[in-house]
Protein backbone atom coordinates (compact mmCIF):
# COMPACT_ATOMS: atom_id res chain seq x y z
CA UNK A 1 0.00 0.00 0.00
CA UNK A 2 1.53 3.38 -0.96
CA UNK A 3 2.54 5.68 1.86
CA UNK A 4 0.12 8.65 1.86
CA UNK A 5 2.72 10.80 3.61
CA UNK A 6 5.35 10.38 0.87
CA UNK A 7 5.97 13.21 -1.61
CA UNK A 8 4.57 12.72 -5.11
CA UNK A 9 6.84 11.15 -7.72
CA UNK A 10 6.31 14.22 -9.90
CA UNK A 11 5.12 17.70 -9.05
CA UNK A 12 1.88 18.22 -10.95
CA UNK A 13 2.22 22.00 -11.18
CA UNK A 14 5.69 21.72 -12.74
CA UNK A 15 4.54 19.28 -15.42
CA UNK A 16 1.48 21.42 -16.16
CA UNK A 17 3.58 24.59 -16.28
CA UNK A 18 6.08 22.92 -18.59
CA UNK A 19 3.30 21.56 -20.78
CA UNK A 20 1.76 25.02 -21.14
CA UNK A 21 5.19 26.35 -22.12
CA UNK A 22 5.63 23.65 -24.77
CA UNK A 23 2.20 24.46 -26.21
CA UNK A 24 3.09 28.16 -26.25
CA UNK A 25 6.26 27.26 -28.14
CA UNK A 26 4.23 25.29 -30.67
CA UNK A 27 2.01 28.34 -31.19
CA UNK A 28 4.60 31.09 -31.62
CA UNK A 29 7.02 29.00 -33.67
CA UNK A 30 4.32 28.00 -36.14
CA UNK A 31 2.61 31.36 -36.68
CA UNK A 32 5.67 33.62 -36.54
CA UNK A 33 6.20 33.95 -40.28
CA UNK A 34 2.65 34.81 -41.38
CA UNK A 35 1.65 38.28 -42.56
CA UNK A 36 -1.87 38.08 -41.11
CA UNK A 37 -0.50 37.24 -37.66
CA UNK A 38 1.99 40.09 -37.86
CA UNK A 39 -0.87 42.42 -38.74
CA UNK A 40 -3.52 41.22 -36.27
CA UNK A 41 -1.55 39.61 -33.43
CA UNK A 42 1.97 41.10 -33.42
CA UNK A 43 2.42 40.12 -29.77
CA UNK A 44 2.79 36.48 -30.94
CA UNK A 45 6.00 37.32 -32.83
CA UNK A 46 9.59 37.98 -31.78
CA UNK A 47 10.37 41.62 -32.53
CA UNK A 48 13.66 42.06 -30.61
CA UNK A 49 12.57 45.59 -29.66
CA UNK A 50 10.26 44.77 -26.74
CA UNK A 51 9.03 41.80 -24.73
CA UNK A 52 6.17 40.14 -26.61
CA UNK A 53 4.17 37.08 -25.60
CA UNK A 54 6.49 35.02 -27.80
CA UNK A 55 9.44 36.27 -25.73
CA UNK A 56 7.94 34.94 -22.48
CA UNK A 57 8.20 31.32 -23.61
CA UNK A 58 11.95 30.69 -23.51
CA UNK A 59 12.50 32.08 -19.97
CA UNK A 60 9.83 29.66 -18.78
CA UNK A 61 11.89 26.73 -20.05
CA UNK A 62 14.89 27.99 -18.10
CA UNK A 63 12.75 28.52 -15.02
CA UNK A 64 11.47 24.93 -15.23
CA UNK A 65 15.00 23.63 -15.84
CA UNK A 66 16.28 25.52 -12.79
CA UNK A 67 13.49 24.09 -10.62
CA UNK A 68 14.15 20.51 -11.73
CA UNK A 69 17.93 21.02 -11.69
CA UNK A 70 18.07 21.86 -7.99
CA UNK A 71 15.48 19.23 -7.10
CA UNK A 72 17.31 16.38 -8.83
CA UNK A 73 20.78 17.59 -7.81
CA UNK A 74 19.93 17.72 -4.10
CA UNK A 75 18.15 14.36 -4.15
CA UNK A 76 21.02 12.74 -6.03
CA UNK A 77 23.61 14.33 -3.74
CA UNK A 78 21.77 13.02 -0.69
CA UNK A 79 21.46 9.54 -2.15
CA UNK A 80 24.75 9.12 -4.03
CA UNK A 81 26.99 11.92 -2.77
CA UNK A 82 27.99 15.34 -4.11
CA UNK A 83 30.69 14.00 -6.45
CA UNK A 84 28.21 11.75 -8.26
CA UNK A 85 25.65 14.54 -8.48
CA UNK A 86 28.18 16.91 -10.05
CA UNK A 87 29.38 14.26 -12.53
CA UNK A 88 25.85 13.53 -13.70
CA UNK A 89 25.00 17.23 -13.96
CA UNK A 90 28.06 17.77 -16.17
CA UNK A 91 27.13 14.78 -18.34
CA UNK A 92 23.60 16.12 -18.73
CA UNK A 93 24.81 19.55 -19.79
CA UNK A 94 27.31 18.09 -22.25
CA UNK A 95 24.59 15.83 -23.61
CA UNK A 96 22.40 18.87 -24.28
CA UNK A 97 25.27 20.55 -26.09
CA UNK A 98 25.72 17.47 -28.26
CA UNK A 99 22.01 17.44 -29.11
CA UNK A 100 22.20 21.17 -29.84
CA UNK A 101 25.02 20.53 -32.30
CA UNK A 102 22.89 17.94 -34.13
CA UNK A 103 19.71 20.05 -34.09
CA UNK A 104 21.17 23.48 -34.91
CA UNK A 105 24.48 22.80 -36.60
CA UNK A 106 27.32 25.32 -36.70
CA UNK A 107 28.07 28.42 -38.75
CA UNK A 108 30.03 27.95 -41.92
CA UNK A 109 29.80 25.86 -45.08
CA UNK A 110 32.77 24.75 -47.17
CA UNK A 111 32.31 23.47 -50.70
CA UNK A 112 35.80 22.08 -51.10
CA UNK A 113 38.76 20.77 -49.14
CA UNK A 114 40.86 23.61 -50.51
CA UNK A 115 38.48 26.23 -49.12
CA UNK A 116 38.42 24.54 -45.73
CA UNK A 117 42.23 24.35 -45.55
CA UNK A 118 42.58 27.96 -46.65
CA UNK A 119 40.40 29.09 -43.75
CA UNK A 120 42.47 27.26 -41.16
CA UNK A 121 41.12 25.40 -38.16
CA UNK A 122 41.31 28.42 -35.85
CA UNK A 123 39.17 30.56 -38.16
CA UNK A 124 36.75 27.71 -38.78
CA UNK A 125 36.23 27.18 -35.04
CA UNK A 126 36.02 30.91 -34.35
CA UNK A 127 33.30 31.29 -36.99
CA UNK A 128 31.46 28.07 -36.13
CA UNK A 129 30.06 29.10 -32.74
CA UNK A 130 29.03 32.69 -33.33
CA UNK A 131 25.34 32.30 -34.14
CA UNK A 132 23.38 29.16 -35.05
CA UNK A 133 24.64 26.92 -32.25
CA UNK A 134 23.56 29.22 -29.43
CA UNK A 135 19.87 28.59 -29.32
CA UNK A 136 17.67 27.14 -26.58
CA UNK A 137 19.30 23.74 -25.96
CA UNK A 138 22.84 25.09 -26.13
CA UNK A 139 21.97 27.96 -23.80
CA UNK A 140 20.42 25.53 -21.31
CA UNK A 141 23.52 23.35 -21.43
CA UNK A 142 26.00 26.20 -20.98
CA UNK A 143 23.88 27.97 -18.35
CA UNK A 144 23.57 24.72 -16.39
CA UNK A 145 27.35 24.49 -16.29
CA UNK A 146 27.65 28.15 -15.33
CA UNK A 147 25.29 27.92 -12.33
CA UNK A 148 26.67 24.57 -11.15
CA UNK A 149 29.02 26.11 -8.54
CA UNK A 150 26.01 27.52 -6.65
CA UNK A 151 23.26 25.00 -7.46
CA UNK A 152 23.52 23.46 -3.98
CA UNK A 153 24.25 26.73 -2.16
CA UNK A 154 21.96 28.84 -0.01
CA UNK A 155 19.59 31.31 -1.72
CA UNK A 156 21.84 34.29 -0.98
CA UNK A 157 24.68 32.70 -2.95
CA UNK A 158 22.45 31.96 -5.92
CA UNK A 159 20.91 35.42 -5.95
CA UNK A 160 24.39 36.96 -5.78
CA UNK A 161 25.51 34.72 -8.65
CA UNK A 162 22.56 35.82 -10.78
CA UNK A 163 23.12 39.50 -9.99
CA UNK A 164 26.85 39.23 -10.66
CA UNK A 165 26.22 37.46 -13.96
CA UNK A 166 23.75 40.16 -14.99
CA UNK A 167 26.16 42.95 -14.10
CA UNK A 168 28.99 41.28 -15.99
CA UNK A 169 26.81 40.82 -19.06
CA UNK A 170 25.65 44.42 -18.96
CA UNK A 171 29.20 45.76 -18.62
CA UNK A 172 30.36 43.64 -21.56
CA UNK A 173 27.31 44.72 -23.55
CA UNK A 174 28.03 48.40 -22.87
CA UNK A 175 31.64 47.88 -23.88
CA UNK A 176 31.13 46.04 -27.17
CA UNK A 177 28.89 43.00 -26.98
CA UNK A 178 25.48 44.64 -27.50
CA UNK A 179 26.50 46.12 -30.84
CA UNK A 180 28.12 42.86 -31.91
CA UNK A 181 25.20 40.57 -31.05
CA UNK A 182 22.59 42.91 -32.56
CA UNK A 183 24.47 43.40 -35.81
CA UNK A 184 25.55 39.78 -36.27
CA UNK A 185 22.60 39.26 -35.56
CA UNK A 186 22.80 36.84 -32.70
CA UNK A 187 20.17 34.44 -31.41
CA UNK A 188 18.85 34.57 -27.84
CA UNK A 189 21.77 36.60 -26.51
CA UNK A 190 24.51 34.92 -28.53
CA UNK A 191 27.54 33.12 -27.07
CA UNK A 192 27.53 35.17 -23.85
CA UNK A 193 23.79 34.89 -23.39
CA UNK A 194 24.23 32.28 -20.65
CA UNK A 195 25.11 35.13 -18.29
CA UNK A 196 21.57 36.52 -18.37
CA UNK A 197 19.76 33.22 -18.94
CA UNK A 198 21.16 32.53 -15.48
CA UNK A 199 18.47 34.85 -14.07
CA UNK A 200 15.37 32.71 -14.87
CA UNK A 201 17.28 29.50 -14.12
CA UNK A 202 18.22 30.76 -10.66
CA UNK A 203 14.63 31.95 -10.20
CA UNK A 204 13.54 28.37 -10.84
CA UNK A 205 15.89 27.08 -8.13
CA UNK A 206 14.42 29.60 -5.68
CA UNK A 207 10.91 28.45 -6.58
CA UNK A 208 12.00 24.92 -5.73
CA UNK A 209 13.20 26.15 -2.34
CA UNK A 210 9.78 27.67 -1.72
CA UNK A 211 8.04 24.39 -2.67
CA UNK A 212 10.56 22.05 -1.00
CA UNK A 213 8.80 21.99 2.41
CA UNK A 214 5.56 21.14 0.62
CA UNK A 215 7.28 18.23 -1.13
CA UNK A 216 8.89 16.84 2.01
CA UNK A 217 7.47 13.72 3.70
CA UNK A 218 5.24 14.45 6.66
CA UNK A 219 4.46 12.38 9.71
CA UNK A 220 1.69 12.80 12.27
CA UNK A 221 4.19 11.83 14.91
CA UNK A 222 7.06 14.10 13.87
CA UNK A 223 9.60 14.74 16.64
CA UNK A 224 9.46 18.02 18.46
CA UNK A 225 11.18 20.78 16.49
CA UNK A 226 10.92 18.98 13.12
CA UNK A 227 9.32 21.12 10.44
CA UNK A 228 6.32 19.37 8.96
CA UNK A 229 5.03 19.80 5.44
CA UNK A 230 2.68 22.80 5.14
CA UNK A 231 -0.84 22.13 3.97
CA UNK A 232 -0.54 24.45 0.97
CA UNK A 233 2.31 25.65 -1.23
CA UNK A 234 3.34 29.31 -0.75
CA UNK A 235 1.38 30.67 -3.71
CA UNK A 236 1.27 34.23 -2.38
CA UNK A 237 5.05 34.30 -2.01
CA UNK A 238 5.58 33.08 -5.58
CA UNK A 239 3.18 35.70 -6.93
CA UNK A 240 4.70 38.51 -4.85
CA UNK A 241 8.30 37.77 -5.78
CA UNK A 242 7.31 37.29 -9.40
CA UNK A 243 5.60 40.67 -9.46
CA UNK A 244 8.61 42.28 -7.80
CA UNK A 245 11.00 40.86 -10.40
CA UNK A 246 8.75 42.03 -13.23
CA UNK A 247 8.72 45.54 -11.76
CA UNK A 248 12.52 45.54 -11.45
CA UNK A 249 12.89 44.46 -15.07
CA UNK A 250 10.45 47.08 -16.28
CA UNK A 251 11.97 49.77 -14.08
CA UNK A 252 15.43 49.11 -15.50
CA UNK A 253 14.02 49.21 -19.04
CA UNK A 254 12.85 52.78 -18.36
CA UNK A 255 16.53 53.82 -18.31
CA UNK A 256 16.13 53.64 -22.09
CA UNK A 257 14.73 57.20 -21.83
CA UNK A 258 17.93 58.73 -20.50
CA UNK A 259 20.43 56.67 -22.49
CA UNK A 260 21.54 57.65 -26.01
CA UNK A 261 20.07 57.83 -28.58
CA UNK A 262 17.18 58.86 -26.31
CA UNK A 263 16.93 61.85 -24.00
CA UNK A 264 14.78 62.59 -20.98
CA UNK A 265 12.72 65.27 -22.71
CA UNK A 266 9.93 65.05 -25.28
CA UNK A 267 7.56 62.18 -25.93
CA UNK A 268 3.84 61.80 -25.56
CA UNK A 269 1.42 59.69 -23.62
CA UNK A 270 3.05 57.17 -21.35
CA UNK A 271 6.52 58.33 -22.43
CA UNK A 272 5.90 61.93 -21.38
CA UNK A 273 7.20 61.15 -17.89
CA UNK A 274 9.83 58.69 -16.74
CA UNK A 275 8.29 55.55 -18.19
CA UNK A 276 8.62 53.65 -21.44
CA UNK A 277 5.86 51.45 -22.84
CA UNK A 278 5.27 48.38 -20.64
CA UNK A 279 5.97 44.87 -21.90
CA UNK A 280 3.76 43.59 -24.74
CA UNK A 281 3.58 47.07 -26.29
CA UNK A 282 5.94 48.23 -29.07
CA UNK A 283 8.34 51.07 -28.19
CA UNK A 284 7.97 54.65 -29.38
CA UNK A 285 11.66 55.45 -28.93
CA UNK A 286 14.85 54.01 -30.43
CA UNK A 287 15.94 50.82 -28.70
CA UNK A 288 19.21 50.47 -26.83
CA UNK A 289 20.99 48.38 -24.23
CA UNK A 290 18.15 48.81 -21.70
CA UNK A 291 15.43 47.63 -24.10
CA UNK A 292 13.84 44.25 -23.40
CA UNK A 293 15.17 42.15 -26.26
CA UNK A 294 15.45 38.39 -26.62
CA UNK A 295 18.00 38.83 -29.41
CA UNK A 296 20.21 40.95 -27.15
CA UNK A 297 19.56 38.72 -24.13
CA UNK A 298 19.25 41.99 -22.20
CA UNK A 299 19.25 42.11 -18.41
CA UNK A 300 15.89 43.89 -18.44
CA UNK A 301 14.28 41.21 -20.59
CA UNK A 302 15.53 38.25 -18.58
CA UNK A 303 14.70 39.91 -15.26
CA UNK A 304 11.14 40.56 -16.41
CA UNK A 305 10.97 37.09 -17.98
CA UNK A 306 12.10 35.46 -14.74
CA UNK A 307 9.45 37.38 -12.79
CA UNK A 308 6.76 36.53 -15.31
CA UNK A 309 7.71 32.84 -15.11
CA UNK A 310 7.71 32.90 -11.31
CA UNK A 311 4.29 34.56 -11.10
CA UNK A 312 2.83 32.27 -13.75
CA UNK A 313 4.17 29.23 -11.92
CA UNK A 314 2.50 30.57 -8.79
CA UNK A 315 -0.83 30.44 -10.63
CA UNK A 316 -0.13 26.86 -11.70
CA UNK A 317 0.78 25.95 -8.11
CA UNK A 318 -2.53 27.42 -6.95
CA UNK A 319 -4.54 25.64 -9.62
CA UNK A 320 -2.76 22.28 -9.57
CA UNK A 321 -1.22 21.75 -6.13
CA UNK A 322 -3.98 23.51 -4.19
CA UNK A 323 -6.99 23.12 -6.46
CA UNK A 324 -6.12 19.70 -7.88
CA UNK A 325 -6.56 20.91 -11.47
CA UNK A 326 -4.81 19.05 -14.28
CA UNK A 327 -5.08 19.05 -18.07
CA UNK A 328 -4.12 15.91 -19.96
CA UNK A 329 -2.72 17.91 -22.88
CA UNK A 330 -0.31 19.80 -20.61
CA UNK A 331 0.68 16.58 -18.83
CA UNK A 332 1.55 14.86 -22.10
CA UNK A 333 3.55 17.80 -23.40
CA UNK A 334 5.20 18.56 -20.07
CA UNK A 335 6.48 15.07 -19.29
CA UNK A 336 8.34 14.78 -22.61
CA UNK A 337 9.30 18.39 -23.26
CA UNK A 338 12.67 17.65 -24.87
CA UNK A 339 11.08 15.37 -27.46
CA UNK A 340 8.40 17.98 -28.06
CA UNK A 341 11.03 20.64 -28.62
CA UNK A 342 12.93 18.58 -31.19
CA UNK A 343 9.79 17.14 -32.80
CA UNK A 344 7.80 20.31 -33.39
CA UNK A 345 10.30 21.79 -35.86
CA UNK A 346 10.18 18.61 -37.93
CA UNK A 347 6.39 18.67 -37.94
CA UNK A 348 6.29 22.39 -38.79
CA UNK A 349 8.69 21.82 -41.68
CA UNK A 350 6.25 19.26 -43.06
CA UNK A 351 3.19 21.54 -42.69
CA UNK A 352 4.57 24.98 -43.59
CA UNK A 353 5.03 24.31 -47.34
CA UNK A 354 1.26 23.82 -47.60
CA UNK A 355 0.43 27.01 -45.66
CA UNK A 356 1.72 29.98 -47.72
CA UNK A 357 3.00 33.06 -45.90
CA UNK A 358 0.06 35.16 -47.16
CA UNK A 359 -2.63 32.69 -46.03
CA UNK A 360 -5.79 34.01 -44.33
CA UNK A 361 -6.03 33.65 -40.57
CA UNK A 362 -8.43 30.71 -40.63
CA UNK A 363 -6.07 28.72 -42.83
CA UNK A 364 -3.06 29.54 -40.64
CA UNK A 365 -5.10 28.44 -37.60
CA UNK A 366 -6.01 25.19 -39.37
CA UNK A 367 -2.36 24.53 -40.19
CA UNK A 368 -1.42 25.20 -36.56
CA UNK A 369 -4.08 22.76 -35.35
CA UNK A 370 -2.77 20.05 -37.68
CA UNK A 371 0.79 20.62 -36.52
CA UNK A 372 -0.15 20.53 -32.83
CA UNK A 373 -2.35 17.46 -33.34
CA UNK A 374 0.46 15.51 -35.01
CA UNK A 375 2.98 16.49 -32.32
CA UNK A 376 0.53 15.63 -29.56
CA UNK A 377 -0.32 12.26 -31.11
CA UNK A 378 3.34 11.25 -31.20
CA UNK A 379 4.02 12.48 -27.67
CA UNK A 380 0.88 10.75 -26.37
CA UNK A 381 2.00 7.49 -27.95
CA UNK A 382 5.38 7.81 -26.26
CA UNK A 383 3.71 8.63 -22.94
CA UNK A 384 1.38 5.63 -23.12
CA UNK A 385 4.36 3.38 -23.74
CA UNK A 386 6.38 5.16 -21.04
CA UNK A 387 9.07 6.30 -23.45
CA UNK A 388 10.68 9.53 -22.25
CA UNK A 389 13.78 11.39 -23.38
CA UNK A 390 15.41 12.95 -20.36
CA UNK A 391 19.01 13.84 -19.66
Amino acid sequence: MPDPTAPPARLNSLDQFRGYTVLGMFLVNFVGGYAVVRQLFPVLLHHHTYCSYADTIMPQFFFAVGFAYRLTFLRRAEKEGRASAYRKAVKRALGLLLIAFVVYGLDGAYDSWTTLRAKGWRTVLADAFQRNFFQTLAHIGVTSLWVMPVIARRPAWRVAWAVGSAVLFHVLSAWWYYDWVMKRPGIDGGPLGFLTWTIPMIAGTLAYDALAPYLAPVSDTAPSGQVQRPARPPVAKLLAYGAALMLVGYGLSCLNRVTPPNTSSGGAGVTAGVFVEPPFFPPSRPVNIWTMSQRAGSVTYLTFGAGFSLALYGLFAAACDVGGWSLGLFRTLGTNALVGYILHDLVNNAIHPFVPRDSPLWYVAAGLCVSVAISYAILRYLEKHRLFLRL
